[in-house]
């Protein structure tokens, strides 16, 4: 399906058509079909992030229409044209045009023909030059070398991998090790890179690991969720590289092994205790790789920043924080188990399947892409409930009205064990509204038995046990015992075997 939203978003960051195209994983063409209804219909990307994605879908295309059939140029015929002094592509295309005006044809805009164009010398293995604009694109990637740190307890040799981010425009380049190559570490390479360089580029552009990328294919690029995230924080857009395709990210891989040299090689034959230590060394040498003058041209990967910065997009307030996504089922007493604690959903989605976003401080929950709730993140003894009133069914919103006290302030106009009653009621539930329906059903006793026999009946269930149930103090009434003399309480009672009848039951005497 379309990714319609995210065409907008990067639409309106500044990406441009072919390049959202690789994103969302569709052809040029839907590109400009969608932007096009978006703009003749008045629709922008702030509104369309509060629809969902069939809202989003029946606004833009309200109307099937037949799509216009263009004219295809002959790219064989205009590759060889290329190659001729003082030809270019914009002039081939108005030639293109004129020749389709001439035959009542439809010509494609210089844009889908460049597109078009640069398909097929991708198809055909022809080469050009590429021409990087400055704070358009950063690239990441992890060095295959390794550094190892000593534990220090036992003297066993530990792995850091190296995370590298680089500027293609400048060059220039940020490292940090890590003891992992998972998401976590992955994403905090990002987040330090950008702080590092002080903005943020258009585009990003990593490589296929599965810490970043779920799915690149031909026909379709799935970004992981976690990442794509990080991506709408920082505004920029995740345009990963083609698979196996190491020139579409060949600054980071130039950087990776100029990195080797200058920074693994120099501290070959240092030793590090902790990953500060290494970090701390890294940070060193890679200022000094940065400001290392270049060998062909004037100035430094440095130099070339400073012109560069001034492009990059400003950092947000706050830095991104890493979340987790989970999925969960919600249950009958509209609640859902989420790393074994307990959060409530509006009951119109009970039984529906939900996505859950689990930050540090946060749990979020969405249903087709829209978020429903949130609540602040659970912590302490497992099983805690975080319950809101406008998440209840109707007829459990009336409980709201009720509380613990206010059930043992009106046991208390009974007596003691009335109250003990109440209080064994209401510690029975991990949510204590749970035993509301319990705790009037045992106070309206007092409306068909008297408040007396009530309070009777409540002191002797707990001479049965020391946690009676609203059955208990119910048989008392009904079969009358609450009325029975405390000396002949005692002699049918047992203490082993619970109830006993005495002999009052069989009609005998003492």
């Amino acid at each position: 399906m379309t990714n319609y939203r995210e065409i907008l978003r990067l639409n309106s960051l500044g990406i441009n058509n072919t390049q959202a195209a690789m994103s969302c994983g569709c052809t040029r063409p839907t590109v400009v079909q969608v932007l096009q209804r978006a703009k003749a219909i008045g629709l922008e990307y702030s509104q369309a992030a509060q629809m969902s994605d069939k809202e989003l879908k029946q606004k833009l295309f309200q109307k099937s229409a037949s799509k216009p059939e263009y004219r295809m140029p002959d790219y064989e015929y205009v590759h060889r044209e290329m190659a001729k002094s003082g030809v270019t592509l914009n002039l081939l295309w108005l030639e293109y045009c004129e020749e389709c005006r001439k035959n009542h044809e439809l010509a494609y805009q210089s844009t889908q023909f460049n597109k078009y164009y640069s398909d097929y010398v991708q198809k055909t293995k022809a080469t050009k030059r590429i021409e990087h604009k400055p704070g358009d694109l950063m690239e990441t990637d992890w060095a295959g070398t390794t550094v190892d740190i000593i534990d220090t307890d036992t003297g066993e040799l530990i792995p850091a991998h190296l995370f590298v981010a680089a500027l293609p425009y400048s060059g220039y380049a940020y490292v940090e090790a890590f003891f992992s190559e998972k998401q976590d570490c992955w994403i905090a390479g990002h987040v330090n890179a950008y702080r590092y360089f002080g903005g943020v580029t258009r585009i990003l552009r990593p490589d296929n690991l599965k810490a970043g990328i779920d799915k690149n294919t031909r026909e379709e690029t799935v970004v992981n969720k976690a990442y794509q995230e990080m991506a709408e924080h920082y505004g920029t857009a995740v345009l990963p590289a083609r698979v196996k395709r190491a020139r579409d990210k060949s600054t980071v891989e130039g950087s990776v092994k100029l990195a080797t040299i200058w920074i693994i090689a120099v501290i070959r034959n240092e030793h590090f205790f902790s990953l500060g230590e290494l970090n701390a060394m890294i940070k060193e040498k890679l200022e000094v790789f940065n400001h290392k003058p270049f060998q062909k041209k004037d100035g430094s990967r440095h130099s070339l920043f400073q012109q560069e910065k001034n492009f990059l997009i400003p950092l947000p307030k706050h830095h991104f924080e890493l979340s987790e996504w989970r999925q969960a089922i919600v249950q009958t007493n509209y609640h859902i188990a989420c790393l074994k604690q307990n959060y409530s959903i509006p009951f119109e989605y009970i039984g529906r399947q939900v996505d859950v976003r689990i930050t540090k401080s946060m749990i979020e929950v969405f249903y087709s892409g829209n978020r429903i709730c949130s609540h602040p993140r659970l912590y302490g003894h497992n099983h805690q409930y975080s319950t809101l009133e406008g998440h209840m069914p109707p007829n459990h919103r009336k409980d709201v009205e009720w509380t613990g006290d206010r059930f043992r302030n009106w046991a208390a106009k009974f007596g003691e064990n009335t109250v003990a009653v109440i209080n064994v009621f209401l510690g029975n539930f991990k949510i204590e509204q749970q035993s509301y329906k319990s705790c009037r059903a045992l106070l309206h006793l007092a409306d068909k038995y008297s408040a007396m026999r009530l309070e009777a009946a409540c002191e002797k269930a707990f001479t049965y046990t020391s946690r009676p149930s609203l059955k208990s103090v119910q048989t008392i009434l009904k079969s009358g015992q609450d009325k029975l003399p405390s000396s002949v309480a005692k002699t049918s009672v047992s203490s082993e075997y619970g109830f006993a009848r005495g002999s009052l039951y069989y009609g005998g005497d003492d």
